[in-house]
């Protein structure tokens, strides 16, 4: 049978109207494939290339999956970077929505002691990065004996950073009995070696370049040496003229010195590397999300957890070394349908890595002459208007699903025992509130954050201004989703 929308999957009600709201329309192809073997609870290799939607393909069935009255960690889910563990705390948050389910990112670079105070609440689905989690796990901090699943996300990425030893102390650490799924771009011979000594005859899917949706990508170089791809590469933007780009670069330095450049002649951009501090990265991510500047120029960082719509362009400013690399960065355009281009600049020196990337590829990458004085005469007015037009900022796809949820702040928590059910207790007895209606609830030492579904939370705010929650007056206000 063919799966041509995700009503024909069997989920329920709550994860349907999350997945309606999100606009999750047609599931694509390593969707349809994976999703009902996930259902079944089956051990599964998935190798599908980024931008494939392979974050829904395993997020869904882990929201329609976890108990939500199990208060200890279900499912724990492995990334390479920050960035990813962040975005794939977000999608399970969207997903899980209307079930209430609750993901927590971990990561480094973050205060331990803080960590260890979220990991206490009520949490179902945990995503980090390994070196964070072995931590916590080893100081108990991270409770795992009702954990039911293992997702090791961007296994290839994750394996090429080192992180094998603490993927595999944790493995080892965890309950025997449990699902366990891997999915990467590539399967090498450590993802091979972790499935055969830590899987249960696991289902291999892969997803070919044919089936995949983001083969809408037009791959091409151009042959520059070092000292001119600067000039070269504002060429290519004007007769381009992308509304988003990814420029990579091999360096930090690189980034910084390109970024300067471009600030200079007042191009809208940003940049991104692990030399910044997180909190600066995280703003970037999001501001280059929402669309507040059309280029990002980045390191490979960038090539993960990454996850915006409508990217033309991606400019390997400099040719990654790794083959799979490449394969990355470039899956930030023609995500989901849309249609890309992937320019790469290369010095003589740096012919014999084509060679390489073509084989891994399996097709030829076309070469193209530098763009004429005439081709970038006629692309200039279109160029030069769109560069000084204001940005069109772009909606979340989590938007549309928010718009009938506010989050309520109580200034009282753990410090005064008040506990989920207190909280449900009382709004649920509001005339014509019920359970049904009320979301995550987040309780911290002194304050609580309750999320009130279906357009009921001004009702909500103006009554509990008047209520008591186990005997106690808490001041309430309208908090951020």
């Amino acid at each position: 049978m063919t799966i041509d929308s995700f009503h024909q999957f069997p989920l329920s009600n709550e994860i349907q109207l999350a997945l309606t709201e999100l606009q999750y329309i047609k599931p694509t192809e390593v969707q349809r494939k994976v999703i009902p073997h996930a259902l079944r609870r089956r051990d599964l290799i998935v190798k599908s290339q980024t931008g494939s939607g392979k974050t829904a393909s395993f997020a869904i069935p882990l929201c329609e999956q976890v108990n939500w009255e199990e208060n200890r960690p279900q499912a724990l889910i492995l990334t390479p970077t920050r960035e990813l563990a962040v975005q794939v705390k977000e999608d399970i948050s969207n997903i899980g929505r209307f079930k209430r389910i609750k993901g927590i990112a971990i990561f480094g670079k973050q205060p331990f002691h803080k960590q260890k105070l979220e990991l206490k609440q009520k949490n179902h689905i945990v995503v980090g990065t390994p070196g964070r989690l072995l931590d916590h796990i080893q100081k108990g901090t991270l409770p795992i004996d009702k954990l039911e699943y293992l997702i090791i996300d961007e296994a290839d990425e994750m394996l090429n950073m080192g992180f094998i030893d603490q993927v595999k102390d944790i493995i080892e650490a965890l309950p025997k009995e449990r699902i366990t799924s891997i999915f990467s771009a590539t399967i090498t011979e450590e993802v091979e070696e972790l499935s055969q000594k830590y899987m249960d005859h696991p289902l291999k899917i892969e997803i070919t370049r044919a089936e995949q949706e983001s083969s809408g990508i037009t791959h091409y170089f151009y042959e520059v040496e070092e000292e001119f791809k600067y000039q070269l590469l504002k060429e290519v933007l004007i007769i381009e003229n992308p509304d988003s780009c990814i420029i990579f670069c091999g360096t930090q330095q690189n980034v910084d010195q390109l970024y300067e450049l471009l600030i200079k002649q007042s191009f809208s951009c940003d940049k991104l590397h692990g030399g910044l501090p997180q909190e600066t990265r995280f703003s970037v991510m999001n501001n280059f999300k929402r669309g507040k500047y059309r280029y990002l120029i980045a390191t490979d960082l960038a090539s993960r957890g990454i996850d915006v719509e409508k990217i033309n362009l991606v400019i390997h400013y400099d040719i990654p070394f790794k083959e799979e690399t490449y394969v990355h960065r470039t899956g930030r355009t023609g995500r989901a349908g849309e249609s890309g281009n992937a320019i790469s600049f290369i010095t003589s020196k740096e012919k014999k890595y084509l060679t390489d990337l073509e084989s891994f590829l399996g097709f030829s990458i076309v070469k193209r002459d530098r763009p004429s004085k005439e081709m970038i005469e006629q692309s200039m007015a279109a160029f030069k208007a769109k560069k000084h037009a204001p940005p069109i900022i772009k909606k979340d796809k989590s938007d549309n699903l928010n718009k009938n949820i506010m989050r309520l702040f109580f200034n009282g928590g753990k410090r005064k025992k008040l506990r989920a059910v207190d909280f449900v207790g009382t709004i649920s007895s509001l005339p014509g509130i019920s359970a049904d209606d009320i979301g995550i609830i987040t309780i911290q030492e002194t304050s609580t954050f309750v999320e009130i579904l279906n357009g009921k939370g001004d009702f909500v705010l103006k009554e509990m201004k008047n209520k008591t929650i186990k005997g106690k007056q808490l001041k309430v206000h309208q908090a951020r989703i």
